[in-house]
């Protein structure tokens, strides 16, 4: 079962949230959250990324720097520019982007169940992000950002959610950043309260979907707490943590893109020759060409685009990971022919969320900045989830999630 608690929100007030809030701190360099911070003192900015109040080239890991986050966080309680709830809320928090919404319940939810797995992740992450995050949630003794979760699509939630979608939020505006719109209603009633406590009760378990350091850090935190307090009991604040939480079926999980600076030696012809062993390769012209299915990729090479489609015996289809995309174009592409094998540290790859779209593929090959870049067809949910449940960890870079969460609509304090 999957255990959740509503929480007294520290929020802006809501003539105040679009000065406030902010895209998330790791979407970002220090350097973009400084321009998007501006003059703005009431940016979140200067809580997720305080470097930016330092001079040029400080490091975010500057110790003065977490110092600087609680201070300012204090800063926007005794300004009034966060203001906690006086009760416990759950609270509901919808995107819209392309005419398409998805709505979020945002609740606490229990360490113990990070630590158990029955908030299941599907990437690895680096002690060196959870220690970073760590250092954040401890100086602030909050935290500040939520995590993004889903969760198996519920009928009675839907149903909850949606009677509050019809009435007036307690927030609405379009980020000026993506132009996406941005809602969140406030939970009030007891009995609604109750429900979707109850109906979380029922779930097996939840799934990240985006934030897999935060969750770490926010757990080891709560773990760290429980350690320090010699009457722990195991209902303090601090043994909970923020999340947004989606139905799985909502979730819009974009291509996540490959561009590379060399052929490994190899020249055009050599490197196309060795594509066709484990690939049918289809010269699509020079108009720009999207993946129209599972296990097909689309190249970018000397202006041309090519379809390149995975054959029978190259993929297990009974495998959670074999047969995902980014395992086929790793294993039989960067890995086998172009000698790329460690996606997380090699200077010969970059990276490229789908929101770009193809045209960015196109830009940075034809800058001569890169020589060649590989487009994929997006994971679904289903497979995140599957590979969730198989306790397996996914290759790096294979989802991208938009919208991205808004942070400062609404923070939780572990005390």
């Amino acid at each position: 079962m999957a255990i959740i608690k509503p929480f007294k929100g520290i929020r802006p007030p809501k003539d105040l949230v679009e000065k406030v809030e902010s895209r998330p701190y790791d979407v970002l360099d220090s350097e973009e959250a400084r321009a998007e911070a501006g003059d703005n003192e009431m940016s979140l900015y200067h809580i997720i990324k305080p470097e930016i109040d330092f001079p040029v080239g400080t490091s975010e890991y500057d110790p003065r720097v977490y110092e600087k986050a609680a201070e300012n966080f204090q800063k926007f309680q005794d300004n009034g520019w966060l203001v906690q709830d006086s009760r416990e809320h759950y609270y509901i928090y919808a995107q819209t982007m392309s005419g398409k919404t998805q709505y979020g319940l945002v609740v606490c939810t229990h360490t113990d169940d990070y630590m158990a797995g029955r908030i299941k992740k599907h990437e690895l992450t680096r002690r060196d992000k959870e220690e970073d995050r760590m250092k954040h949630v401890r100086v602030n003794n909050a935290n500040i950002e939520p995590v993004f979760f889903a969760y198996p699509d519920n009928a009675v939630l839907d149903k909850l959610i949606m009677r509050y979608a019809a009435t007036e939020p307690e927030y609405d505006f379009i980020a000026p950043i993506d132009g996406f719109r941005h809602q969140f209603w406030v939970i009030n009633d007891d009995a609604d309260t109750q429900t979707i406590t109850d109906e979380f009760a029922k779930m097996p378990s939840m799934y990240i979907a985006d934030g897999h350091h935060r969750s770490a850090a926010a757990a080891l935190v709560g773990a760290e707490k429980q350690k320090q307090n010699p009457n722990h009991k195991g209902d303090e604040e601090y043994n909970f943590f923020m999340a947004v939480c989606f139905q799985a079926s909502q979730l819009t999980i974009l291509d996540y893109n490959r561009v590379v600076k060399d052929l490994n030696g190899l020249g055009s012809e050599e490197f196309l020759a060795a594509l066709q062993v484990n690939f049918e390769v289809e010269d699509k012209g020079t108009v720009i060409y999207k993946p129209q299915q599972l296990h097909e990729f689309s190249l970018y090479l000397d202006e041309h685009w090519y379809s390149l489609k995975a054959k029978e015996g190259t993929y297990d289809n009974n495998d959670p990971i074999g047969v995902l995309d980014v395992d086929i174009s790793s294993r039989l592409i960067l890995d086998e022919i172009l000698n790329i094998g460690d996606l997380r540290s090699s200077q010969r790859i970059d990276f490229v969320g789908g929101l770009r779209g193809l045209g960015e593929l196109k830009r940075r090959v034809d800058s001569g900045e890169m020589r060649a870049a590989l487009a994929l067809y997006p994971v679904s949910m289903q497979q995140i989830m599957d590979i969730a449940d198989s306790g397996k960890i996914m290759p790096p870079k294979a989802t991208w999630f938009e919208p991205k969460l808004r942070s400062g609509l609404v923070i939780h304090k572990l005390s």
